[in-house]
């Protein structure tokens, strides 16, 4: 079974250690693949960030993928026209309306944390159902779990809780992710697929939110970069 953690941040973006430090990491935690994540005004550090990656997945041996991080409509919307130029396109989850956007929005991977820094869990039945039909994973941060503490974080751990049960209800893809900013946040997969277990999933959905929910994002990550395809379904004959 390979793992993947697809929302990372290194020096080229909010995080503090460098892509090769992280990647270097993560194969030694047993990675078979990372995603470093930027924002839009960063755009010009992408193909920067593509030159090194690809030199690094070669001498590392792990698949670098590069992906930006949508924080509002207006940037998801220019993120959308922009999609063949980058990996993984994620939505930072807090907003309601930016996370029903996010789920309403067939280009889009991976909703962030969608109970980031909220009362509530930011996410309900209606968004679990979008989701589900537009194919968009549902995140399960744990740097959000580590930053917190005390009765924060079981507050942070109760509204994830109730994100878990909406997707198992209405089978809603659910990925686990460390969102790392530095190489001492990376957990090894085995840690984070225990966490998923405390938060409300049965074993083999842990390691499915860890392997086969970022192989099919991977899957269509290539499907995006063939020259045919026009967008999700659309592809030229």
């Amino acid at each position: 079974m390979n793992f993947y953690d697809l929302h990372l941040h290194s020096e080229f973006s909010e995080g503090e250690s460098s892509i090769e430090e992280i990647a270097n990491r993560a194969k030694l935690l047993g990675y078979e693949g990372i995603c470093f994540t930027t924002y839009l005004d960063e755009k010009n550090k992408i193909k920067e960030t593509k030159e090194i990656t690809s030199k690094l997945s070669e001498k590392i041996g792990i698949d670098i993928f590069t992906g930006f991080e949508a924080r509002n409509i207006s940037e998801l919307d220019k993120l959308v026209k922009l999609r063949r130029e980058y990996d993984v396109l994620l939505v930072k989850g807090y907003d309601l309306l930016l996370n029903r956007k996010a789920v309403e929005t067939t280009e889009v991977d991976i909703l962030t944390h969608p109970e980031y820094n909220r009362r509530d869990s930011g996410f309900n039945h209606v968004m679990a159902e979008l989701a589900t039909e537009n194919d968009v994973a549902i995140e399960v941060n744990f740097r959000e779990i580590l930053n917190s503490s005390k009765n924060t974080r079981a507050n942070v751990m109760h509204k994830i809780k109730n994100n878990v049960e909406l997707c198992k209800k209405y089978k809603t893809p659910i990925i686990i992710c460390s969102g790392a900013v530095t190489h001492w946040q990376l957990r090894d997969p085995k840690f984070l697929i225990s966490m998923g277990c405390l938060l409300g999933l049965k074993l083999d959905e842990a390691k499915k939110a860890m392997s086969e929910v970022p192989e099919n994002i991977i899957k269509m990550i290539k499907e995006r970069q063939d020259k045919k395809w026009i967008r999700p379904g659309v592809k030229v004959m």
